[in-house]
């Protein structure tokens, strides 16, 4: 659950400004955030874990503060599923914004807004209204994804799962114990999450 909640927030952050980066007038920036997404989503995630793990800390030591390897472990854990996510996230968010009536931003232009204020104040509110259903998903993606932090030794549902079958010995009860954890997990974010999606969509 920290994985994911972790994850989820900065995922959101990072594919929010990806996004922006998208859509950016300035072509650096927009050829940053079309090279990020289409190179990172092309990657499986285990590669991306284990690069933050092998590559960042083992090679560039790079330690995000932490003495303990086990948070270590846990902290570029999410790193390697913020930057893994973010990808969804912004083609989510990205989806959103092609939604939003091309005449609104060119009012806000005309009354004297920035680029950055178009977007912040006009264009995500309604991209974000309209596209909580496909982020929903994203969500749910990520709480399973969450296991393939297993690869560089986090202590995750996975790897609890299969460190209690080594001393139980009661294979099937308990990979369906870790089963239904995942389905209470995740069955009820994508009902509220839809409900709510259908709730605040911006009627056209």
């Amino acid at each position: 659950m920290k994985l994911t909640v972790l994850s989820a927030v900065g995922s959101l952050v990072w594919g929010t400004l990806l996004a922006g980066m998208r859509v950016s007038p300035v072509p650096m920036m927009r050829g940053f955030g079309t090279f990020y997404v289409n190179i990172v989503r092309n990657i499986p995630l285990t590669i991306i874990i284990l690069f933050t793990s092998l590559g960042l800390a083992d090679i560039f030591r790079v330690t995000l503060g932490a003495s303990d390897f086990k948070v270590q472990g846990f902290r570029l854990a999410v790193l390697g599923l913020i930057a893994y996510t973010a990808a969804f996230v912004c083609e989510a968010i990205r989806s959103g914004i092609n939604t939003v009536p091309v005449g609104q931003a060119e009012a806000a232009r005309a009354i004297g807004l920035n680029f950055g204020q178009t977007l912040r104040l006009i264009v995500l509110p309604q991209a974000f209204r309209a596209v909580i259903g496909p982020l929903a998903n994203v969500l749910i993606a990520l709480t399973k994804n969450t296991t393939v932090a297993a690869a560089i030794g986090v202590a995750e549902a996975a790897t609890l799962m299969k460190t209690m079958i080594e001393n139980e010995a009661q294979t099937l009860a308990i990979g369906a114990v870790f089963a239904l954890g995942f389905v209470i997990l995740t069955l009820p974010v994508g009902l509220v999450l839809g409900w709510l999606g259908k709730r605040l969509a911006v009627k056209r």
